[in-house]
């Protein structure tokens, strides 16, 4: 089997990609390209989509005069069209150790791998540039965004050779990133955020200052939630070589207790921070997680929208 097959075999299927291709990944927040794409810009331009009128101003083209305007109120006033532009889709995914964690055969990182991969082909496929960023204690993986067909495939196979292993550095990552990243992003962060909420939140508030539009898969099966052990077990640290021998059902009310505080937490740091935040258990089909989030992000009526 070759490179290129093999990889086809661990990344979705066509038929998955066609039909996640055709909704199309779309900005919340306006962005700043170079090229003319799909995605509202701040600047105005001459697309077909009206966005306001101002008064004219000597220079401004004529042909963009409405003179109807002109007729009701006899003042020269210029229509304004927002632009359209493409994105930067900047892939953050995390490779510590705790991505290893299993759930019926299935660990996180593969379904970290395959929501990475799958985005990155929607966005490459409608003229958009991506760019892959690995985290463990630090950034070890840094795939500038570019968009053309070959570079997806750099993007592929170097998501496709992540390894897992170590602490995390995520927050460090996630500030880095947002000095690092000059222009306006689609900043899509993939990890099991084992972080204090706090920490997280003063990431999220970095990025969001610079003006990126932040998205975030939270990898958290319904087993690390549950805590459902009924027999002695021994829990062994992903990140570190820690490891501890208890009867679960001594930790099970203060496991959940603590799990459930953190959770709420981390919720009112996504909503305070203004973050896409969509919790992602081992078990869920990645078409339908991705399916939920490309509709999600589907532009509202004009009178709705954020700026």
């Amino acid at each position: 089997m070759s490179k290129g097959d093999e990889l086809r075999r661990r990344f979705p299927e066509d038929k998955v990609l066609a039909r996640l291709s055709a909704l199309g990944l779309v900005a919340r927040y306006p962005m700043l390209g170079n090229v003319a794409g799909k995605h509202r810009s701040p600047v105005r331009g001459s697309s077909l989509e009206f966005a306001q009128y101002r008064e004219y101003v000597p220079g401004d083209d004529p042909r963009r005069m409405d003179w109807r305007m002109w007729g009701r109120s006899d003042r020269f006033y210029i229509k304004e069209f927002e632009a359209d532009t493409n994105l930067r889709l900047c892939l953050i995914v995390d490779t510590s150790g705790s991505l290893a964690y299993e759930a019926n055969g299935i660990s996180k990182a593969e379904v970290m791998k395959k929501l990475a991969a799958t985005l990155a082909y929607v966005a490459s496929r409608q003229g958009d540039a991506v760019g892959l960023f690995g985290v463990g204690e630090r950034f070890h993986t840094q795939i500038r965004p570019r968009r053309n067909a070959t570079h997806l495939r750099v993007v592929l196979n170097a998501l496709d050779a992540l390894e897992i292993g170590g602490k995390t550095g995520l927050d460090s990552a996630l500030h880095e990133a947002a000095e690092s990243t000059r222009q306006r992003a689609l900043v899509v962060v993939i990890s099991d955020l084992f972080l204090e909420p706090e920490v997280l939140n003063r990431c999220f508030r970095h990025l969001r200052y610079r003006r990126h539009d932040v998205c975030v898969f939270h990898l958290l099966d319904r087993s690390e939630v549950a805590f459902e052990f009924h027999r002695p077990t021994r829990f062994r640290d992903l990140e570190g070589d820690g490891a501890i021998l208890t009867d679960p059902g001594l930790v099970a009310r203060p496991y959940r207790k603590a799990m459930d505080d953190w959770l709420g937490e981390l919720g009112k740091v996504m909503r305070d921070s203004a973050v896409d935040y969509r919790r992602v258990s081992l078990h869920e089909n990645i078409e339908d997680v991705l399916l939920r989030f490309l509709l999600g992000r589907k532009p509202k009526p004009k009178g709705d929208r954020q700026r």
